[in-house]
């Protein structure tokens, strides 16, 4: 079947388009107070929403109705229904609770609506493409979830993340992330050297077991490694920004790169003085002087050379000139 066959266009849409339903029996799931199965139904949105896209790619089956379809879904899969499943389980009848699944809606539909104009954007550096502008919408309405998920886990026992106040706070700290600017990691940049091949096929193995047996938990713990990684992508972003040539060398490379360019600027330190202990610099001048003909490149001091004699400096006695008396 050619690339651009119908049938083969037809594929991603109709991923994207049971990614919608799942977000909507997710609904229906919590209505009838079923909420195990509305939190899977949510992760299953997830996963084909992450590969309507790709198999789009491979394909070469993308079009704009399919983006436009996909920004859809997702504003109903993880920002109308996760919205409305918080409000049922919590905020059943409280204005206040209304308005804040109204706030994390709109922000959802926000996020969207920016991410599809950045798709448009031809300035942005090369290195963009691997990050985010804010949370990503799979991994907002997950987040989102993540009081419902534990007290599915754990009983509706009065624990502090069941309290209506602290739904609120999270819920719109989620919210403030969809719209914020901060990045986070994309992963289809991620490239995956031969040596990682089966180290990380073990890995996906072992992620499997665990959300077999333990979904709910394996679910926040991801969730939970989700968030810890925002600092490290606001960092690797910053040095990328000073750095742009390193984005498409290979990571060793790379690594070089940031050898080269010191581990204290890496870290954010202040860059060390230049001025060499006397220890240290005879201790890089002894091959000089005991015959060794390499040449040792020692860092240059930008401040000014004081002007002192060359006697006074290096402890030699004086010339004496012709005609010059010894005691003055």
């Amino acid at each position: 079947m050619a690339p651009t066959a119908p049938g083969v266009r037809l594929l991603p849409n109709a991923l994207t388009v049971l990614a919608m339903c799942a977000g909507l029996s997710a609904v229906q799931f919590t209505l009838n107070r079923q909420y195990s199965a509305a939190i899977a139904a949510i992760a299953i949105a997830a996963v084909l929403d992450s590969l309507d896209g790709r198999i789009a790619r491979l394909l070469d089956a993308t079009s704009k109705m399919g983006a436009e379809l996909d920004s859809l879904a997702d504003a109903i899969s993880f920002g109308v229904a996760p919205a409305l499943m918080i409000y049922i389980w919590r905020f059943g009848g409280d204005r206040v609770g209304w308005v804040v699944a109204l706030v994390f809606a709109v922000c959802m539909i926000l996020r969207l609506a920016r991410f599809n104009t950045l798709l448009d954007d031809s300035e942005q550096p090369l290195y963009a493409k691997e990050f985010f502008v804010g949370v990503p919408a799979p991994a907002g309405g997950l987040l989102a979830l993540v009081p419902l998920i534990l007290t599915n886990e754990f009983g509706d026992h009065g624990h502090w993340w069941q309290s209506k106040a602290a739904v609120m706070v999270w819920t719109v700290a989620i919210a403030a992330l969809l719209i914020s600017r901060i990045p986070t990691l994309s992963v289809k940049t991620i490239k995956v050297s031969p040596r990682a091949v089966a180290p990380l096929l073990v890995g996906v193995g072992l992620l499997a077991a665990a959300v077999i047996t333990y979904p709910q938990i394996s679910l926040c713990l991801i969730l939970a490694l989700y968030l810890l990684h925002i600092p490290y992508a606001v960092r690797r972003k910053q040095w990328l920004a000073k750095h742009p040539e390193a984005w498409a060398v290979p990571p060793s490379e790379r690594r070089a790169i940031r050898r080269a360019h010191g581990s204290s600027r890496r870290l954010g330190l202040r860059p060390p003085l230049r001025r060499v202990a006397g220890a240290a610099r005879r201790a890089v001048m002894r091959p000089i002087r005991n015959g060794d003909q390499h040449q040792i490149a020692l860092p240059k001091d930008p401040r000014p050379v004081p002007r002192t004699r060359g006697w006074r400096r290096t402890g030699l006695r004086k010339h004496q000139r012709p005609g010059e008396s010894k005691t003055r």
